[in-house]
């Protein structure tokens, strides 16, 4: 009897995390047998069913190629992901054998001796061979392959055409204007955030710092500094954080709010802007606002200008730890195939990581314009080491941003506590 895919319980995966041994070994098993159950991780969207859909119809076709095999995947909290790999890490016998994880997290794990290396599969994949740089790179440390890029995302801003054309109020095109536009939606419809923000949304904050000309870090080869409390990072802070209070975002409500939060906000309703990703898009269009919004790129300091962006997006690894390396690569490489990341992207709106694929749907596609705009404008990616994992896992960035909100701490002496926390995380791994 086929044990097939479905999501599991929130709670019987956090039950799993809980039961699970910290300190254990996580050394690469010798056995690669092929038959058996297979344990996959992916993560939690916002609007889940079309993912899980995509999900369904591919490992159907794995197990019907693969006699005698099963899959049962498991969907977890973005927001807890760094507790639960690191668990697995530590736990071979818990663990899945296939993971969905961030990009920034490539580093880390893989000095954590979690992830198998798989740069033999990756250069006889044929479909690898069309696979953007910047995706190539995210799965890329010390010039060994340790996954298959899944999706690249980036975050544009997100606006209710309907509110706008109310109030009769342009599309901003500067920060400023943003963050005034956004008090005047607040004040003529009270009812409604300006724009929603998060305490807990790091990646939408990002590019206001990087706006500003900040930076989370310098240093190169793996060793970083903490710039976050520069002069210019500070304005981009401030920025940010003026965002939170009542004539916007309340900091009761807003403090804690995460970016899946502030995409749920806009999706009800509740939000007239939002900071959204190429990956939000499903839950919008599922949401109330479907036909009454519009995405633009998330607007600079000059007029026309671009904010950057953080390069994200999603890759695939084996543990290695898994029992079943052969098969967790087929799998691997079929969920990141051209084939799944089209039907990913008709889905959810999830970015294709082959160059090929991606113009053929930009091409189709009004929608994905601003995003391919913000990707072609300027990104920037987290400090390419094993201790960015550490500083996320750690919220040192929302620590920072909600202390500030919440009145606790002044811009300086909050930037300045998280650079201590990011330093003191950087000399941690060398």
């Amino acid at each position: 009897m086929k044990l097939s895919v479905r999501m599991v319980a929130v709670a019987a995966v956090l039950a799993t995390a809980a039961c699970a041994p910290q300190t254990s070994g996580n050394s690469s098993s010798d056995k690669d047998e092929k038959t058996g159950t297979l344990r996959v991780w992916l993560f939690q969207e916002v609007n889940n069913k079309p993912k899980e859909e995509v999900v369904d119809s591919v490992l159907a076709d794995f197990e019907k190629a693969h006699e005698g095999t099963d899959v049962t995947v498991e969907y977890i909290p973005v927001e807890t992901r760094a507790q639960r790999i690191k668990a697995a890490f530590n736990d071979p016998t818990s663990a899945p054998d296939l993971v969905e994880y961030g990009n920034t997290d490539t580093a880390g794990y893989v000095k954590d001796g979690g992830l198998a290396d798989v740069t033999k599969e990756f250069a006889a994949w044929d479909e690898a061979k069309d696979t953007d740089p910047t995706a190539r790179q995210s799965v890329t440390v010390g010039g060994k392959i340790y996954g298959a890029p899944y999706f690249v995302g980036v975050r544009a801003l997100y606006y209710r055409t309907d509110v706008f054309e109310e109030l009769g109020l342009d599309v901003p095109r500067t920060q400023a204007e943003l963050i005034s536009t956004a008090r005047q939606i607040r004040a003529a419809k009270p009812e409604l955030y300006g724009i929603a923000v998060g305490g807990a949304y790091t990646y939408g904050a990002m590019p206001f710092i990087w706006a500003h000309g900040g930076e989370l870090a310098v240093g190169t080869g793996g060793s970083y500094a903490a710039a976050i409390d520069s002069a210019a990072a500070r304005k981009g802070i401030e920025a940010y954080t003026s965002l939170f209070g009542d004539d916007n975002c309340p900091a009761a409500k807003c403090a804690a709010m995460t970016g899946n939060d502030t995409i749920t906000a806009f999706a009800a309703g509740k939000a007239a802007m939002a900071i959204g990703g190429d990956f939000s898009h499903a839950a919008v269009e599922a949401g109330k606002v479907k036909g009454t919004y519009a995405v633009v790129p998330l607007p600079g300091l000059k007029s026309g200008s671009i904010a950057p962006a953080f390069a994200g997006g999603n890759n695939l690894g084996v543990l290695r730890s898994t029992t079943h390396r052969t098969l967790a690569v087929d799998l691997m490489k079929r969920l990141a195939s051209k084939k799944a990341q089209g039907e990913l992207f008709e889905a959810m709106g999830f970015l294709p990581t082959f160059s090929d694929v991606r113009q053929q749907v930009a091409a189709k596609e009004a929608f994905v314009k601003p995003f391919v705009e913000t990707l072609a404008a300027d990104t920037k990616f987290v400090p390419a080491s094993p201790a960015w994992a550490q500083i996320d896992a750690g919220q040192v960035l929302p620590t920072m941003f909600q202390e500030v909100v919440s009145g606790k701490k002044d811009v300086d002496s909050a930037a300045a506590d998280a650079a201590r926390k990011m330093n003191d995380a950087f000399g941690s791994v060398g």
